[in-house]
């Protein structure tokens, strides 16, 4: 098997674990995934993610294909694209969660008040 960069198995799999567990990749390629944006664009979209650390992240996920420059500034990949497919269904799940998660807690709290 090939090696890849960060995994020490030579797995493709985890190396992407790796990749997409680094502080704001996984981030970057969901909000690139509704469509290219320009570096200001996508320091908005990603909650004001310092410019350095988006610098370095764009970085390397164009040396790796994730990510490539475009006419708007920076988009995915067919590659990447392809796997925010596979990314878009956890949006949905987190939709799901968050919303039972809420009403667990105004439940709670409504039980605290009858307290």
């Amino acid at each position: 098997m090939i090696g890849m960069r960060g995994s020490k198995t030579g797995k493709p799999i985890m190396a992407l674990f790796d990749l997409l567990g680094r502080t704001w990749s996984l981030g970057i390629v969901w909000q690139l995934s509704f469509g290219d944006a320009t570096f200001r664009e996508l320091q908005k979209r990603c909650e004001d993610i310092s410019p350095t650390l988006l610098n370095n992240r764009l970085k390397e996920l164009i040396q790796l294909d994730i990510v490539e420059r475009t006419s708007l500034g920076y988009g995915l990949t067919h590659q990447a694209k392809m796997l925010a497919n596979l990314i878009k269904p956890m949006g949905d799940w987190s939709q799901t969660w968050a919303e039972n998660y809420q009403n667990k807690n105004d439940v709670r709290d409504d039980d605290a008040k009858i307290l």
